[in-house]
Parts: C-alpha cells; structure tokens; sequence
C-alpha cells in the first residue's frame, strides 16, 4: 500500500499552501477580527482553478479528485477556518450537487458559473427548530402551474449573503414524510428573498453563517434539482462527501495549531533552554502530532474509497468525528503551549481553538456521527 501523494496531488498541496503563506496568512487575524468576508482571497482562488476542484472539466471545474480537494481544503484550514469553511461549502454543499443531481440546463446555467469561481455556492437545509433532525422541515414548495412558491426560513446558513445561487430543502409533500422533500434552485435576488440575520459566533467570523426568509418566492419549475421528493436521499448523499471535507478543514486547523506551538516550543526559552525540551511540553507536542497523522490518515482513506466508487458513509462519519474532535483538543493544547500568550490575539492557537469547537457541530454533531456509525455497524 503506497501512502505518498500522487506527483500531481503534491504539487497543487505545495502551491495552495505557498498561496496561502504568502495571501492568506498575514490576514486571518484582521479577518476575523473585522467579521470581514475576504472576496479577494476567493477572486484569487478562482484564479488558481481551484474554486472547481472535484467538478468535471465539462462543467468549468478542475476534474480533480476528491483526494485533491480534501488537500485543498486543508491547506486553507491551516492558515484560516474560515476561508476553509466557505470553501467547504462552496464546493460540497453548494456546487456538487448540482453536477450530481442536475440537467445539463441546470449544470450549464448554474453549476459553471461555481465551478469555475464566478460566484459563491450556499446550501439550505437546518431550520431554526430543526437542530439535529434535519428532516423536521417547516419550508414548505407548493405548486403553483410553472412555478413553486416557496415560503420558510433556514438558520445557519453559511455563505448565503455572498451567494450567487443557494439550494434549498423545502417539504413539497407533508404527508409522504422523507419522501416529501424536494430540492430548488434558489437566485438570491428573487423577489422574497432576504437575509434577516448574520451571526456573530464563537469563531469563523469571516465565514458569514446567516438566517435567510423566503417570503411567496416564486422559482421556475425548471429549478427543481432531480426528481419532486428525491432531497432526502440527495442529501444523505452529498452528506457522505461533506463531511470529508470538513474532516479535511479540521486537519487543517489542527496542523495549523501544531505548527504554531512546535515553532514556539522551539523558540521560547525558560530556564536556560527551549520549553520543548521539558518533558511536560515535548510530550504535548508529540501527542498533536500523532494525533494529526491518525485523523488524515483516515480522511484521506475516507476521501480514496470515495474516488474509486465505494460506500463511503461509514468512512466519512469515522474521518469526521475523530478529525474534528481532534481539532479541538490540538487547538486547546496548542494554547496551553504557549501559555498566556496562546490566549492572545497576537498568536494564532486561540484562534484556531474558537473555529474547531464548529467542527464538532456542522454537518452533524459528534453525537449524529456515532448515531450514523451505530446504524452502520447494524445497531
């Protein structure tokens, strides 16, 4: 079994990291600090052909793999969780399933416009009393001749007020249960479309995570995404490669926090030498790391088994949940490391900290990523 990158796969690793050293990096503080949305980070990387990473070339996409894009993603992780996070949902949530499920109409008039980096992809699913059980829709699409109205509200929507086109889940049949949700294809600008709140959080505030309300909006009935009552099974689906990516973007913050308490582990010295030689420390900083190789061992399992077509909802669950409580517990020690100025502005760790706490939450908390496990291994 060869673990070592593909040359081409190393050498886009190699350049989105030198961009993100070089563009990103010596902003991600002000960013956040500023609740900024960084549009010109996103211009830049539509230049690099990377806003299209897993989409076909037919499409405007890079053709890439999804062992391409899960290296993408944690290279922006490293320096940004909240660039990663947009660009997560950008390309999963937003951009995949419209080559996964559209016409080639929809992929022409909407799917190459993301793919290749002209607009932003945001995706509506969790409601404000739907929490875990994503399923329990309020949104309602009813039929009206050619045409949907669609009336509701989503929380937590990333992306959705820097979007140019947002897919929403909405109950097309209240009787028929799972089977009764259908997928649309939502313009922003349409009539009875307005963003009524953008949250400030814990973390990832230059990643804008918004309230939308659909108030009568009326969508052709051409934007329907596949077949009336398929967005359950849409979404179950575009779920499994989601969360490799997030398992990815959390990789990325816990390398990024590694790094910044190795380098001051390194440097820092206490009684007459650096701190990384107390044993104390050095075993912090060993423990980052063996725990960082195990959760991208696994994505990158979880994102191969994906590109050679195989069953992967076991796969992503597993990089998921142990990726992203690793993030978390990286994060946290890295602060400690650094002691007192971990909790800083001035370093990076209590910022990477703050933005892995989302990583144990979106696409499915910790606690649904054991549910799904369970249901896997037949419990």
């Amino acid at each position: 079994m060869d673990f070592r990158l593909p040359d081409e796969h190393r050498m886009m690793r190699d350049s989105i990291r030198e961009f993100c050293e070089d563009e990103v990096e010596p902003i991600a503080q002000d960013i956040e600090t500023e609740h900024r949305f960084p549009a010109e980070i996103f211009d830049a990387l539509a230049d690099l052909d990377v806003m299209g990473v897993p989409v076909d070339e037919q499409w405007g996409g890079l053709g890439g793999d999804q062992l391409l894009y899960a290296l993408v993603t944690e290279e922006l992780g490293r320096v940004s969780g909240s660039i990663g996070l947009s660009y997560a949902a950008h390309v999963s949530l937003g951009t995949k399933p419209i080559e996964a499920f559209g016409t080639d109409e929809q992929k022409e008039r909407w799917l190459r416009p993301l793919a290749e980096g002209e607009a932003l992809g945001a995706w509506a699913l969790t409601e404000p009393e739907s929490g875990s059980d994503a399923s329990d829709m309020d949104t309602l699409a009813e039929r009206d001749g050619d045409e949907w109205v669609l009336n509701g509200t989503k929380q937590f929507i990333t992306n959705a007020n820097v979007a140019g086109s947002i897919l929403v889940k909405a109950v097309t049949d209240p009787t028929a249960g799972y089977d009764g949700i259908s997928t649309f294809i939502v313009d922003p600008d349409e009539d009875g479309v307005e963003v009524t709140n953008v949250w400030d959080k814990m973390g990832l505030n230059a990643s804008p995570t918004c309230e939308l309300q659909f108030d009568d909006v009326r969508i052709p009935a051409d934007r329907l995404l596949g077949e009336e009552g398929d967005g359950w099974e849409q979404t179950k689906k575009t779920l499994d490669g989601g969360r490799i990516s997030i398992a990815a973007l959390s990789v990325g913050l816990a390398q990024g926090a590694f790094e910044a308490a190795r380098d001051y582990a390194t440097d820092r010295e206490q009684f007459g030498q650096p701190i990384g030689k107390f044993d104390a420390v050095r075993d912090m900083v060993v423990e980052m790391d063996r725990k960082i190789e195990r959760a991208r061992l696994l994505t990158h399992k979880a994102a191969c088994t994906k590109d050679r077509g195989g069953d992967v909802r076991r796969l992503s669950s597993l990089a998921k949940l142990d990726a992203s409580e690793i993030a978390r517990e990286v994060a946290e020690d890295a602060v400690q490391v650094l002691g007192g100025y971990g909790y800083t502005t001035d370093f990076a760790p209590q910022r990477f900290y703050r933005d892995a706490k989302l990583m144990e939450i979106g696409e499915g908390t910790s606690e649904i990523q054991r549910l799904v496990l369970g249901r896997e291994l037949g419990l």
